[in-house]
């Protein structure tokens, strides 16, 4: 298992590196759109679609934000997109992990559907927004989605004792979540020391919420800590749901797209709205 997810890790990263590092958005944008089609594919199976149906849905996905690249779109200035998939995200989040796994399946196939959908294709265009502010922002993005998943693990690991959603991800805690906090605090010292090197680059998005205040950027730290948590047990909801371990096994060794994604999805837009609404 350990040397499936290295061959695995090693070919991901031999086309992504290229990708994100590449002076241009384009190779990125197109990249992470096939797999974002991938994960709409993913989601359409976690929801009851056949194979056929299901891939049908995920080449649909990646068709139709192909078509909003192709009018321009990624090029345009979006804060409404970003709140409305923020408060989508608040509410879902909000509701799933209060009601818990058993109401999943009650709520109409077709809103489901649509639903991640929707949400998936805001993911993809905040990713390649995120890009396009700069590599600084989408990686202090992505390190922080890494940071707080690593630290709430080994501190749940070490202290946990209160369940979070034990009927959702049994292995998550009060204590865990707490951790990843710290981690991710530790983590904005780094990435202020870091723009504070270089300031004429872009800056890490610690660096634009401290640029709108301290207490922005508190705010700022915790709500996108919640959202990482948020992302990672609704799809745990979804799967356990659907009765499933992983989304697919697109990953050998890894699992699914949806599984390497999870916390980032509502993370992503919800960090585009924090740095461009008024």
């Amino acid at each position: 298992m350990l040397k499936q997810r290295v061959i695995t890790a090693l070919v991901l990263l031999a086309f992504l590196l290229p990708a994100l590092f590449h002076p241009a958005v384009v190779p990125f944008a197109a990249l992470t759109l096939v797999l974002i089609a991938a994960a709409g594919w993913e989601w359409a199976r976690l929801n009851g679609l056949g194979t056929g149906a299901a891939l049908s849905l995920g080449i649909g996905l990646g068709v139709a934000m192909a078509s909003l690249w192709w009018g321009a779109l990624l090029q345009a200035w979006l804060p409404q997109v970003w709140l409305v998939a923020g408060v989508a995200w608040f509410v879902l989040g909000a509701v799933l992990l209060r009601r818990g796994v058993a109401c999943w399946a009650a709520w109409p196939r077709a809103a489901r559907l649509a639903g991640g959908m929707l949400l998936l294709a805001a993911a993809w265009l905040a990713l390649v927004e995120a890009r396009r502010i700069g590599l600084v922002y989408l990686l202090s993005v992505m390190t922080l989605v890494w940071m707080a998943d690593i630290a709430a693990y080994f501190g749940g690991k070490s202290f946990g004792r209160r369940k979070l959603a034990p009927s959702i991800s049994p292995g998550k805690s009060w204590e865990g979540a707490i951790s990843g906090f710290i981690g991710v605090c530790a983590l904005a010292v780094f990435w202020l020391w870091f723009d504070s090197l270089w300031p004429d680059d872009s800056l890490s998005i610690f660096g634009v919420l401290q640029g709108r205040g301290w207490p922005w950027l508190a705010a700022g730290m915790v709500l996108l800590t919640v959202m990482s948590v948020v992302g990672d047990l609704a799809e745990s909801l979804v799967k356990r749901s659907a009765g499933v371990k992983d989304s697919s096994g697109l990953l050998p060794g890894h699992g699914g797209v949806l599984d390497r994604v999870d916390a980032l999805l509502p993370v992503l837009p919800v960090a585009l709205m924090l740095t461009e609404l008024p």
